[in-house]
């Protein structure tokens, strides 16, 4: 049987609606769920909180509810848990760690600065990571079968899902104060306020979403109504830009539709043609 390890689910990544990129912290109302190999060098804030294995985050970890950090991760920060807390083998906190509920702990962990349980405390290698996403994503959509889980995670970063999914960072993303890159496509859900550069395969702002910096893809991106971008987009393939959305920098890419209603301040490289979408 495949291990659920070895299919490549986390590709993509998708924020929720209202995500909040600030200075030192990635927020949001979802749950967090961050692929293996990640260097995030912001604090990470939202419901639950899922760490895959060989991650590094420079700040600090605030959960609502669980705290789930697989093996070999590192956490420079203090981590606050709302309600239980599972850490794997060799995982080490710089700072304090602070759990309301149960606290479950594997080999060789670290707590630099201590920590404080309030419910009962088990030493005991807990469940891998990536089998409790999957046991997650059971129970949260009531999906039985393998085929309609797998259905329904390459549909997780559509746009119409954005809202509701939780924010997912896909393996290997590195997230530092200039730059938000990563492997494949990204979906950044609606009303956002994101700080830093975005690096993709492909974009999908969705409406009213505001980035203070640029966008850089390989393939398609698209510009939501209303949204607001600080900086070029850049890419080798098209560009669509919607009603109100306003650019503050340059456009180069290969084609590009724009709404004239839309504001471009920079120059407009589009050597296969731009096209005025008129409204209604």
């Amino acid at each position: 049987m495949e291990h659920p390890g070895d299919r490549d689910w986390f590709r993509r990544c998708s924020l929720p609606d209202s995500t909040e990129l600030q200075e030192r912290m990635l927020k949001t109302d979802q749950d967090i769920i961050v692929g293996d190999r990640c260097q995030i060098d912001y604090g990470i804030s939202g419901k639950d909180v899922v760490i895959c294995e060989f991650c590094k985050v420079n700040g600090n970890i605030i959960a609502d509810g669980d705290v789930r950090i697989d093996n070999w991760c590192e956490v420079t920060g203090d981590i606050v848990v709302g309600e239980d807390a599972y850490l794997g083998e060799g995982v080490k906190v710089r700072g304090k760690l602070i759990v309301r509920g149960d606290l479950d702990i594997g080999d060789n962990v670290q707590i630099e600065r201590g920590f404080e349980a309030k419910g009962w405390i088990a030493i005991r290698n807990p469940m891998p990571v990536i089998v409790y996403i999957v046991m997650y994503l059971v129970a949260l959509l009531g999906i039985e079968r393998e085929d309609e889980l797998n259905d329904f995670i390459a549909r997780l970063c559509g746009e119409e899902s954005a809202c509701s999914t939780p924010l997912m960072i896909p393996a290997g993303t590195v997230l530092n104060m200039e730059t938000f890159a990563v492997p494949d496509s990204m979906t950044i859900g609606s009303h956002c306020r994101l700080h830093g550069n975005i690096r993709a395969a492909s974009i999908a702002i969705l409406g009213n979403t505001t980035v203070f910096g640029s966008l850089q893809a390989k393939d398609a991106v698209t510009i939501a109504e209303g949204a607001a971008i600080h900086g070029d987009v850049r890419t080798d393939g098209d560009v669509s830009v919607e009603k109100d959305v306003h650019i503050l920098g340059d456009v180069s890419c290969r084609k590009l539709a724009l709404h004239e209603d839309a504001r471009v301040d920079g120059v407009i490289r589009a050597p296969q043609g731009l096209k005025i979408a008129r409204a209604a």
